[in-house]
């Protein structure tokens, strides 16, 4: 059975990031494991961290439950505000084929923004892919 890693925030109900799910679980067997950094919510400089932790709970568990509800072994947790940080912790703890990035689009990700598909690529051995949220999908997000 193959196993992915699934990193997602505001993009959990994107078509995109379903659709690469669809592909892995038409490809064979496939166990997902997925982190939602707990990401700061709001504007400014000051933000409250139980509060962008209790929003990346509530992410995880619709995903879950969407994965799950498909058939698909799935567990998660809520992960770093940094989602390479949050990757990295993920991955001590389990073996997985692929990681699999779920972003808004270039000019909305903080996540492009911050280059992070580079600096995921630099840090872990296995491939990496990276799936983006459509346009109309990142207006709903915010």
């Amino acid at each position: 059975m193959r196993s992915y890693l699934i990193v997602v925030n505001q993009t959990f109900t994107s078509p995109t990031l379903a659709e690469a799910i669809a592909d892995r679980i038409r490809q064979g067997e496939a166990a997902f494991h997925v982190v939602v950094p707990a990401t700061p919510i709001g504007h400014g400089l000051t933000w409250d961290e139980r509060e962008s932790f209790a929003a990346a709970e509530a992410r995880l568990a619709e995903i879950l439950e969407r994965l799950r509800g498909i058939g698909a072994p799935a567990t998660g947790e809520v992960g770093s505000k940094d989602p390479v940080a949050a990757v990295e912790d993920a991955m001590r703890s389990r073996q997985v084929d692929e990681v699999i990035l779920s972003t808004l689009p270039p000019g909305i990700s903080r996540w492009l923004g911050q280059d992070v598909p580079s600096r995921l690529r630099a840090g872990i051995s296995v491939p990496l892919t990276v799936v983006t949220a459509p346009r109309e999908h990142a207006r709903q997000a915010t």
